[in-house]
């Protein structure tokens, strides 16, 4: 190798002679991203009668194996909305980038104090989404949006990769659309009946939600943030841990392995 300073790393050219630049190929066609490849697993969120509370876990896997366990997947936007993001985590990165420039932006040109709302804000990130999508470069993530609507009420959407749009009591991410939302709608089937949820009431279905993704989802973890959402602004903990939570039962499990009935 030659160890001096403006050659660190490259080969002597007067020993192995000059490097053949073909070999990299440059010439060939700027590609997008053709599927995650660091992902975060889901987001559950669920409305209450004075606001949304919404949960995500702290871990993002390479494929299947649990490579990063303290990526904070919930993001506030001017202290009233809060963005959870499922799927991959540089494109997460990439919109919590784009969402601190908006932000600032707001700040500084918006009269009065006004910011974009819950609603608002869904809405923008939606139209993102979509353009992305069209231009066949898609971020690849599932958004849920909370917080509140003009009238100061909760507001709970979905956004999707394809810039797909939707509302509900209770919205999940990932396998929390599988395993955490027949949980959120045994209790919030409708809107009259989130509106008579307490937050206690809430921030307890949202834990016993992760409670099951941690057992039952593979791609999850123990160590989660939850955030609550209301009119007085945006009460956000990112280093909640499941409490009581054991694998002892599976002691009892018979008729796997070498354990006999």
């Amino acid at each position: 190798m030659d160890h001096r300073p403006q050659q660190w790393g490259r080969p002597r050219d007067d020993v192995y002679g000059a490097y053949d630049a073909s070999y990299m190929q440059n010439n060939g066609p700027n590609q997008h991203t053709q599927q995650p490849i660091v992902t975060g697993t889901s987001v559950v969120a669920i409305k209450f009668k004075d606001g949304v509370v919404i949960a995500a876990d702290n871990l993002a896997s390479y494929g299947s194996l649990a490579r990063f366990t303290n990526v904070k997947r919930l993001r506030t936007f001017a202290g009233t909305s809060v963005v959870g993001f499922g799927g991959d985590v540089s494109d997460m990165q990439y919109l919590d980038r784009h969402l601190n420039e908006l932000a600032i932006d707001e700040a500084y040109t918006s009269e009065a104090g006004h910011t974009l709302n819950g609603r608002n804000l869904h809405k923008y990130l939606s139209k993102l989404l979509y353009h992305r999508r069209s231009k066949f470069d898609p971020l690849w993530n599932h958004l849920l949006v909370a917080g509140l609507d003009e009238d100061d009420k909760p507001f709970l959407a979905a956004a999707d990769l394809l810039g797909t749009t939707f509302t509900s009591p209770s919205l999940a991410t990932g396998f929390g659309s599988v395993l955490a939302q027949p949980i959120m709608r045994r209790y919030a089937p409708d809107e009259e009946s989130a509106a008579k949820l307490t937050k206690e009431e809430a921030v307890d279905i949202i834990k016993e939600c992760m409670k099951v993704l941690f057992y039952r989802d593979a791609r999850s973890m123990d160590e989660y943030s939850i955030a609550v959402v209301t009119k007085e602004g945006v009460e956000l903990k990112e280093n909640e841990k499941l409490e009581k939570q054991s694998w002892a039962f599976a002691d009892r499990i018979k008729g796997y392995g070498t354990q006999t009935v």
